[in-house]
């Protein structure tokens, strides 16, 4: 999962790239970038491994120069973070492109081939980000005119939606030209769409999620539609059209479960309010399968299940309390690239307070369970800090598929509910008992918008959308995700990287 922004304003952009940035990071810490261009149609690029923060210092901000740029937060989705992959790339033919991305093509292979034999066209990553960049840059290079308009981005992007399957939700800047921002045919991944007017004109925003806009002052009009293209002029004149010959939004559920902060709206949808509804949903199953339950106390595991676990302690009446502290220097584990990073990290990251577990039996609360590595330990701190039953909710059902849209679940075999039952499960963590929401309850406690037909749960399903998605597309996924090949891949990134800089 990555982060991504896109400004035009009739000033200097850096510091609202910055910050905006800074608001997404969430959505990815594993490396950051942000290009811009000036009045001159240069190009100033600044991207480099690690946090917002570290990345950019005084003198980056500096040389990042113009009244319109892009910005990108990443974390790797198969293994490898090496700062070659950071974002945004770019390409200087035609025009000056560069693009920065979040999700993830499924036909990434082909792509390369065909970039290569009939496109004459030289990849120098791994990264299917410059795949896309690559697809993009070779449409918009069958224009014969000088500077591309409108349609000439309108039809390169009819044409990238043709050629690339998969997710993505893209922003690309063309030097001197504008910023376009558009979203794949199923709308998988989400862009929304920011407007502010000043007196010396108006100046748009896009960005992944809701929240970046607000903390910039712009107004949130709208997300990009699936398939759609929005274009956007150095003068700040806004374009927009349908590129996709047959859209359906079909936006990812996991967005509402995880990744996404409470406080930002995605396709007109209130994470909070989501979260809250799931937490209604497991409150009523709850009574349903434990109705004579004991439980003493509610206690969410920080950040993201609060609003959930909130909520249910509301509908069952019982007290909620705050019993872990987090340490908020360190990164979500979920998005750790390895194993024993992610054993190591549990422990500095969440320390409990023994007085909200001594003699009591505890519900703890989670957004989700992949590997159930974290789970595991953070049932032990509760029986560690004197709980007397320990039960286990998760706002989500068992995940037991891969995400191949963005999301960087591990192998099959990583997860704790693989070719495991419920009550296994709840073994395996160490549990009295274990609940999980039902797919039919998430899905009704997301969906408050009727031009949703329906979500991608292809981690808890099986149901990839897409429909290119067979078992030899799975087992390459497989052999890129699970930990021996990360740790393999790690180690040698970081042998280049030591042996560049002899």
């Amino acid at each position: 999962m990555c982060g991504i922004i896109g400004i035009v304003s009739q000033s200097e952009v850096n510091q609202s790239l910055y910050d905006g940035l800074t608001v997404l990071q969430h959505r990815g810490q594993d490396a950051a970038g942000i290009v811009t261009c000036d009045g001159n149609s240069q190009l100033f690029l600044r991207k480099d491994n690690g946090l917002v923060k570290d990345v950019f210092h005084t003198r980056h901000m500096l040389r990042l120069k113009g009244n319109m740029g892009i910005g990108h937060v990443r974390y790797p989705t198969a293994g490898c973070s090496t700062s070659a992959e950071a974002q945004p790339f770019y390409v200087n033919s035609p025009f000056g492109i560069s693009l920065a991305h979040n999700g993830n093509l499924t036909n990434t292979k082909v792509l390369k081939d065909e970039l290569f034999q009939s496109d004459r066209r030289h990849l120098n990553t791994n990264s299917d980000s410059e795949v896309l960049l690559n697809v993009l840059a070779h449409e918009l290079q069958k224009t014969s005119k000088l500077t591309p308009g409108p349609e000439d981005i309108f039809e390169a992007v009819s044409q990238v939606h043709k050629r690339c399957r998969g997710a993505y939700a893209v922003v690309a800047l063309i030097a001197g030209v504008g910023i376009l921002a558009f979203r794949d045919p199923y709308a998988i991944r989400p862009v929304v769409i920011g407007k502010r007017t000043t007196e010396l004109g108006d100046e748009y925003m896009v960005a992944s999620e809701s929240v970046a806009i607000d903390s910039l002052g712009f107004k949130l009009e709208r997300d990009v539609e699936p398939g759609e293209c929005i274009f956007i002029d150095k003068a700040g004149n806004f374009h927009s059209q349908q590129c996709a010959e047959n859209p359906v939004k079909i936006p990812c559920i996991f967005e509402y479960v995880y990744f996404a902060r409470p406080d930002s709206m995605i396709d007109g949808i209130s994470v909070h309010k989501s979260r809250m509804r799931m937490g209604t949903k497991l409150a009523e199953k709850i009574k349903r399968e434990f109705a004579d339950h004991d439980i003493d106390v509610v206690i969410p595991i920080p950040d993201t299940s609060r609003t959930a676990a909130l909520q249910l302690a509301y509908d069952l009446g019982v007290v909620y309390r705050e019993g872990f502290i987090k340490n908020r220097y360190i990164g979500r584990t979920f998005i750790m690239p390895g194993q024993s990073e992610r054993k190591k990290s549990v422990r500095q990251k969440l320390n409990p307070i023994g007085l909200e577990f001594e003699g009591k039996n505890v519900l703890l609360v989670d957004d989700s369970i992949v590997r159930g590595t974290t789970s595991q330990q953070i049932v032990q701190m509760a029986r560690d800090a004197g709980a007397r039953k320990v039960y286990f909710a998760s706002a989500a059902p068992p995940v037991r598929y891969p995400n191949v849209y963005g999301i960087d679940m591990p192998s099959p075999h990583e997860f704790v509910a693989h070719e495991r039952n419920v009550e296994q499960i709840g073994a395996e963590l160490g549990v009295d008992w274990l609940v999980y929401q039902d797919l039919e309850d998430l899905i009704a406690a997301v969906n408050k918008r009727s031009d949703i037909e329906r979500f991608d749960t292809s981690c808890f399903s099986g149901d990839y959308i897409t429909g290119d998605i067979d078992a030899s597309y799975l087992y390459y996924i497989d052999a890129l995700r699970n930990d021996s090949s990360k740790s393999e891949s790690e180690n040698s990134s970081a042998f280049m990287e030591l042996h560049n800089d002899d």
